[in-house]
């Protein structure tokens, strides 16, 4: 048996959720090993769309110019009905994250970005042919048990040893099943086709729905020429019968000239599922990714609440290893992730079942409601839009509520009786929501996004002020500890002046655009705190500051409050 030196995270499973989530790790300095099964990375395609959300999880991580290359933005999507005619189209316009809302990409070229974006860390060890068998946990730390089979058979066993291991192995993850938490939802008996060729016959770009009541069936072009289409099966059509040519021949034809000359990569049957696990987290043992929770594919969104488990738990972990979180930060991670992946399961699943309507009467409703909803423009910019999506709001985690200054919570609205809330345009809080990405101007360089100018880990945004003026000594000490950046946004005409006049070590930011004092002008909270993963975990008035800062802190931990004592030799109240 040979033991392999301690690691600070294990990751068990080199999909897309374990590898950004070995990025993240790594772009903090922390020590990583990822143990997958396979002899290597999954080289069919399987998700196919990509948000601006994570998106922007993979500029953070500095490979957005390793991935676009892969991707095709604005990818639109049609619903169509039996006869062809459009029931709705979905083409969102906004980039309020910096990035376009929806892209087509090919899954195992971003996945293999992933994984070779890996190589600029020294602390980042990756092993393929690796089957954990078992895991023994105790109060220091986990250890994996993974057998490694030989070119000539013989099997040998590793030992792994690391203070915190991560499941990324999929929906049948052997992590879950250990934690023993259940896996809730519903696995629907409805199967379905998928093909996908090569030198795409159509050439078409985009997405087709075909709620077509005899047989639904989806047509996606994808980037490097790369076609998709998937079938709803009947009962009784034998998966050895469907995947053959002659039958997917017969399946194409109406979609294809000539649907007997066409280069495959892949036939293949699957389920839709629609589950999430009770919860994330269970001592040292965390799931992520599909091992979390399953959804179907008509919103595009396992591959993207992946990400988002990544985002969220990388810099937690990171908190906790270096001694600015306690341990409990980890329960956050169920608290902030699990809402939000049960909301796009259950979306996933509802339009589901609208797109595959087969009752006549059933269908014949869709169709009419769908004429009549178009026929107003809010009901259309809603489909449109995207804005039936549930964008993540977190309510209890790393929060400061912004009117009581509560500690780990966040109520959606501003209630303060003080007149600027009151006269306020929009009484919505920005807590527990992600911040925009906007364009700004400053000396590290022109027209920059937001996130490249102020780096990867807690920022404090102040609008129109240099934020020491307005924060007292011992707040901006604990800022200090937490390793903050402390940020001025101006509007690009007061840049010069601000560079000059504001404290050393506050980066100054044009607002050249006017988007950020449009964003600040409708809401009364012009001090921002923002958490690494971009999610506003205070927002407040500037007196407010201290009282809101402590809350966060609080929220993180009581090891974080030993470190701030640590670091400035007493006890911190602020």
């Amino acid at each position: 048996m040979n033991n392999i030196p301690a690691s600070e995270v294990l990751i068990i499973g080199a999909g897309p959720a374990g590898l950004m989530l070995a990025n993240i790790l790594g772009m903090y300095g922390r020590s990583v090993t990822v143990l997958e099964a396979r002899d290597e990375l999954i080289d069919y395609p399987r998700g196919v769309g990509l948000d601006d959300e994570s998106l922007r999880t993979i500029q953070t991580v500095g490979l957005v110019d390793t991935v676009l290359p892969h991707t095709a933005p604005q990818h639109i999507m049609r619903l169509v009905n039996g006869a062809g005619k459009t029931i709705l189209i979905n083409n969102p316009q906004t980039q309020e994250f910096g990035w376009d809302r929806k892209h087509a990409f090919i899954q195992p070229e971003v996945d293999k970005s992933l994984y070779e974006g890996l190589a600029q860390y020294s602390n980042i060890n990756v092993h393929f042919g690796h089957q954990v068998e078992d895991v023994i946990e105790d109060e220091s730390g986990v250890t994996a048990l993974a057998l490694v089979t030989g070119a000539d058979g013989t099997q040998t066993e590793r030992r792994f040893s690391a203070q915190y291991l991560v499941g990324c192995e999929g929906g049948k993850s052997p992590t879950r099943k250990r934690m023993g938490v259940g896996f809730e939802g519903d696995s629907p008996s409805t199967r379905w086709l998928v093909v996908d060729v090569d030198n795409d016959p159509l050439g078409t770009p985009n997405v087709f729905l075909g709620a077509d009541p005899k047989r639904p069936y989806v047509s996606i072009g994808l980037p490097h020429a790369v076609r998709r289409w998937e079938f709803m099966l009947h009962d009784g059509e034998d998966e050895s019968v469907v995947t053959s040519k002659e039958w997917v021949a017969e399946m194409l034809k109406d979609h294809v000239p000539d649907p007997h000359n066409l280069s495959y990569i892949r036939r293949r049957v699957f389920t839709h599922h629609g589950r999430v696990a009770g919860s994330f987290r269970k001592g040292r043992q965390v799931i992520a990714g599909d091992a979390a929770h399953l959804m179907p594919v008509w919103m595009g969104q396992g591959w993207n609440s992946g990400m988002r488990d990544a985002t969220n738990l990388g810099w937690k972990l990171t908190s906790i290893l270096t001694g600015t979180a306690g341990e409990d930060i980890l329960d956050t991670y169920t608290s902030e992730r699990k809402d939000h992946a049960k909301a796009m399961v259950d979306l996933s699943m509802t339009f589901g079942s609208v797109i595959k309507l087969t009752n006549p009467l059933a269908v014949a409703a869709r169709d009419a409601a769908s004429a009549v909803l178009n026929l107003f423009p809010s009901a259309k910019s809603y489909f449109s839009d995207m804005r039936f999506k549930p964008m993540p709001r977190y309510t209890t985690g790393v929060l400061a509520d912004p009117t009581t200054k509560a500690s780990g919570t966040a109520a959606a609205r501003l209630t303060s009786r003080l007149i600027p809330v009151l006269t306020a345009n929009n009484k919505v809080s920005p807590v527990g929501v992600q911040f925009p990405q906007p364009r700004v101007n400053s000396t590290l360089g022109e027209n920059l996004l937001l996130d490249d100018a102020i780096g990867n880990w807690w920022t404090v945004l102040v609008w129109g002020n240099d934020p020491v003026d307005v924060l007292p000594t011992a707040s901006i000490k604990a800022l200090e500890a937490l390793g903050a950046k402390l940020v001025a946004l101006v509007p690009e005409t007061q840049r010069e002046w601000a560079e000059e006049n504001m404290s050393d070590g506050v980066l100054v930011l044009g607002d050249h655009t006017g988007r950020m004092k449009k964003w600040f002008d409708e809401r009364p909270t012009p001090m921002i705190f923002l958490r690494p993963d971009r999610f506003v975990a205070g927002a407040c008035l500037h007196q407010n500051g201290p009282a809101t800062l402590q809350a966060i802190l609080d929220s993180m931990g009581r090891a974080a409050e030993q470190h701030r004592a640590k670091s400035q030799g007493s006890t911190l109240s602020v």
